[in-house]
C-alpha cells in the first residue's frame, strides 16, 4: 500500500484509547473486524496483482523491482493476519466478505499491457489508502498505529509515475489511451468502494463519525468520496494525465 504527499488530508481527532478500552464497544469491535479484514485482503490482492504483472515488465530490473514490491505487500498482509488472529478473530472469516467486490473490481479493470497495470496499481493503492486515511484517525491507538505502518510506501508509487511520464514523453500518443484508463479504474474503483461501505453497517458508522454513530449518513460518505476524487485528480496530473 502506498501513501502520496498530494493526497486530501482528513483532520486528525484526539485519541479516542487502546484497542482494550474501545473493543468493549461490540460495534467499534465489529467495524475494526471489517476494515482490518478488508485491508488484509486488499493487501494479499496486491501482492498477487504485483506478482502478476512482472510478466508484463519489459526488462529484468523492472520485474526484480515487483517482486520487491509483491514481497512488501505480503508483509503487510501477515501484519493484519496475524492482528486479526490477536484479538480473537479468523483472518479468513474476517477477509471474506470483501473477496467478491475487490475480486469484480480487478475483474473489470484487468490491464492490457505494462502501463496500464502501472496506472491501475496506483490509482487502485492511491484511492485504497486515501480511504484507510479517512478512517484511520477514528482509530484506537492501536490499530491506528497498525493501519499507518501498512500505508507505508512500498515504492510503488515513484516507480509508476516515473515510468508512465517516461512512456508519454517517448510516445504523447500514449497519454490519451491512459487517461480515459483511469478514468475507467476510478469509477470503478469509487463503485465498488461505495457498495462496500453501504453493506457493511459497522464500518459505515466508523467512516462517518466514530462508533458512536447509529445510521447510514449519505451526505457525509458522499463528501469522503469527493475528497478522494480531488486526490485522484491531481495524482492523474502527476503521471502526466488528465483526469
Amino acid at each position: 500500500m502506498e501513501t502520496h504527499g498530494d493526497a486530501g488530508e482528513v483532520e486528525a481527532i484526539g485519541s479516542i484509547g487502546d484497542w482494550t478500552t474501545c473493543s468493549a464497544d461490540p460495534d467499534y469491535r465489529a467495524a475494526v473486524l471489517d476494515l482490518l479484514g478488508a485491508l488484509a485482503y486488499g493487501e494479499l490482492s496486491a501482492f498477487e496483482r504485483l506478482a502478476d504483472d512482472a510478466k508484463f515488465a519489459p526488462g529484468l530490473a523492472d520485474k526484480a523491482a515487483l517482486a520487491r514490491m509483491a514481497s512488501a505487500e505480503f508483509q503487510h498482509y501477515q501484519l493484519l493476519h496475524d492482528r486479526l488472529a490477536e484479538i480473537g478473530a479468523d483472518p479468513t472469516e474476517s477477509m471474506t466478505p470483501f473477496v467478491e467486490p475487490l475480486e469484480f473490481f480487478h475483474r473489470m479493470t484487468a490491464p492490457s499491457d505494462w502501463l496500464e497495470g502501472l496506472v491501475k496499481a496506483y490509482v487502485g493503492d492511491s484511492i485504497a489508502t486515501d480511504f484507510y486515511r479517512e478512517v484511520a484517525v477514528r482509530l484506537d491507538d492501536d490499530t491506528r498505529d497498525l493501519v499507518l505502518r501498512v500505508m507505508s510506501d512500498t515504492g510503488h508509487a515513484q516507480f509508476a509515475v516515473d515510468k508512465v511520464r517516461q512512456a508519454i514523453e517517448e510516445n504523447p500518443r500514449v497519454g490519451g489511451r491512459l487517461a480515459l484508463w483511469g478514468r475507467r479504474l476510478m469509477g470503478e474503483a469509487l463503485s465498488q468502494a461505495q457498495r462496500v461501505v453501504a453493506e457493511r453497517d459497522a464500518l459505515s458508522n466508523l467512516l462517518v463519525g466514530g462508533a458512536e454513530v447509529r445510521g447510514f449518513d449519505l451526505v457525509e460518505v458522499g463528501k469522503m468520496f469527493n475528497r478522494i476524487t480531488e486526490a485522484h485528480t491531481r495524482r492523474m496530473a502527476a503521471l502526466g494525465l488528465a483526469s
